[in-house]
């Protein structure tokens, strides 16, 4: 075997057929990281000149002139052929080490422990726990869940030879009714432009004001944009609302409820009927004169609900980002934004909606579990990715350490 740089051509052509490949491994994410003063290496490994191993390695300087290097999901190997593994690790040790590197981090997408719906391990199913124990015994240090870059555990529903109305079959109830309500309400799902993406900036940052997160730059979205678009490798979509085709709606559901109503005869076993149709009407009364209230003060018929980001990399569709703005959040048009890529997802081909981040040890119910319940309607199971490592390359691993912590840096 041997060791060796590669041009991004060969790593790209690789990372495009290797079952491990997502879209933060992808050549492109180098060059949005890259603007934020990282430099790129490719490297990989040959086996009578065939390539069988490589990674996307991303440096940035630190302090002292040393530098951290990252894999973003990488590496692209086979993991249960340890001597590859072993090899490959040992050969980048040396090759960053003369790149003035002091440490490697590296967060493989690759599943730890299979589990269901509920987060419990699958009994027989899928365990990497010797691959786990075979990068310790290389060096590599776990990561604390707290400290990792990227998401460390995941919801997904399979979408390999799935119907879609399989898949509206299997969902709880109460998420089938809130996409048959959003439907019925009148809610469109729409894919929005470069130009447009600075509203879907404002829907998350009045999220991430709400929910006490940091919300990323328009020039983030924007960059995503032109790196993946074209390809048509990301979009962005926003709900929108037609309030007073909404009202007409509702005016016609009334008139449906008063009509039965004058249906039923004032026989005694009727008043409970006539009862619920009445709370219903008062409840559309009440939806009709808010509606109302919005177009006066917004001073429009048209309203945006909220916004989401996919990335859509074969083989699947990741739910990336996405926010609400709260006055709106009652008419649930996440839920049909879901439904919409789902489908999507079906139609063109793709294995799996992935629903992407969910709070590690899901069965324990922890704090966040809401964002858990709210994929989990869907159907589906829970992922453990492996985790994140960090390899000592010099000994300068533990001083930067102590100074990032003396600085609260990670």
């Amino acid at each position: 075997m041997e060791f060796t740089e590669i041009t991004e051509k060969e790593y790209t052509k690789f990372w495009e057929n290797h079952p491990l490949k997502t879209f933060l491994s992808a050549p492109e994410i180098s060059k949005l990281r890259e603007k934020s003063g990282w430099t790129t290496y490719y490297v990989g490994v040959k086996d009578k000149k065939r390539l069988v191993a490589a990674t996307m390695l991303l440096a940035h300087p630190r302090h002292f002139h040393k530098y951290e290097f990252y894999s973003p999901r990488g590496y692209l190997l086979d993991f249960e052929n340890k001597e590859l593994v072993t090899f490959f690790t040992e050969e980048l040790k040396k090759y960053i080490k003369e790149k003035k590197g002091y440490i490697f981090r590296v967060d493989p997408y690759l599943i730890y422990k299979e589990r269901d719906i509920d987060g419990n391990i699958v009994e027989n199913g899928i365990d990497h726990s010797d691959i786990v124990e075979h990068l310790k015994s290389l060096g590599f240090k776990k990561v604390p869940t707290p400290q990792m870059e990227q998401v460390g555990w995941m919801f997904s529903l399979g979408l390999d030879g799935k119907t879609e109305e399989q898949i509206l079959k299997e969902m709880k109830p109460n998420t089938r009714n809130t996409i048959r309500k959003a439907e019925k309400f009148g809610i469109t799902v729409n894919e929005i432009t470069y130009d447009e993406l600075d509203r879907f900036q404002s829907i998350m940052e009045e999220t991430s004001k709400r929910k006490g997160f940091s919300n990323r730059k328009l020039s983030y979205y924007q960059e995503m944009y032109k790196l993946f678009h074209d390809k048509e490798e990301v979009k962005f979509f926003i709900t929108e609302l037609n309030l007073k085709e909404y009202i007409h709606r509702l005016e016609e559901e009334k008139k449906e409820k008063e009509e039965k109503i004058k249906s039923l005869s004032d026989a005694k076993y009727n008043e409970g009927a006539k009862k619920n149709l009445t709370n219903e009407i008062e409840s559309i009364n009440k939806r009709i004169q808010e509606s109302e209230e919005i177009i006066k003060e917004k001073n429009t018929d048209i309203i945006t609900l909220s916004g989401s980001m996919f990335m859509l990399i074969q083989p699947e569709v990741i739910y990336l980002s996405s926010g609400n703005y709260e006055e709106f959040m009652k008419f649930n048009s996440q839920y049909l934004i879901q439904w919409e890529l789902i489908k999507y997802g079906i139609e063109k081909g793709f294995k799996k909606h992935n629903f992407y981040g969910i709070p590690e040890n899901i069965n324990e119910h922890p704090k966040d579990y809401g964002i858990y319940e709210f994929k989990r309607g869907f159907n589906g199971y829970v992922e453990e990715l492996i985790g994140e490592y960090e390899l000592p390359i010099t000994w300068h691993f533990q001083l930067i350490k102590m100074i990032h912590k003396m600085k609260g840096e990670k």
